[in-house]
């Protein structure tokens, strides 16, 4: 049971960009730009498209990151490197004749967003925003103790116990 009276749920806005590719056997590259809070206002929005000049980005505004208690070790590593991330899954959209990439998840753990790299999903890193910072980190702190690490006993097996 979670000693933190936080939500463990936090709904947000993932922000993904194309601009022309320079490889010749693209059109476009896709990145994620960041995440943001998702506005009251904003919640039953599902995709919003920005043109600006030659880059065009898509605000897709349907996602929650979500923490749990057995991956805190995971999110502790996250904050203890040099540079914390979120990690954004996406899957490519076949369906519609685009390859656009679209998000279905936010993480804040290294270990779930491996598993999905490790398989055919997409996943893009960007920096915790600072208004998630925060709350991230009281999460982790009232959730996850490390471990002591002890050396095992070896058994003697010239003695046949």
């Amino acid at each position: 049971m979670s000693k933190s009276s936080s939500p463990h749920k936090f709904p947000v806005s993932v922000i993904m960009e194309s601009t022309p590719s320079s490889s010749p056997w693209l059109d476009v590259s896709w990145g994620a730009v960041g995440i943001c809070r998702l506005r009251e206002q904003d919640q039953n929005q599902q995709e919003k498209r920005i043109q600006q000049g030659d880059k065009t980005q898509y605000i897709y505004s349907n996602l929650s990151l979500r923490l749990f208690l057995d991956e805190c070790e995971s999110y502790y590593h996250n904050l203890m490197s040099p540079e914390p991330s979120c990690f954004i899954v996406a899957r490519e959209d076949e369906d519609n004749g685009s390859e656009r990439p679209i998000p279905f998840l936010v993480t804040m753990s290294f270990d779930e967003a491996n598993s999905y790299l490790e398989g055919d999903d997409l996943v893009y890193s960007v920096p915790i925003p600072a208004e998630l910072y925060p709350w991230i980190e009281a999460y982790v702190v009232d959730n996850y103790s490390a471990e002591k690490r002890t050396k095992r006993k070896r058994k003697d097996w010239r003695k046949g116990e």
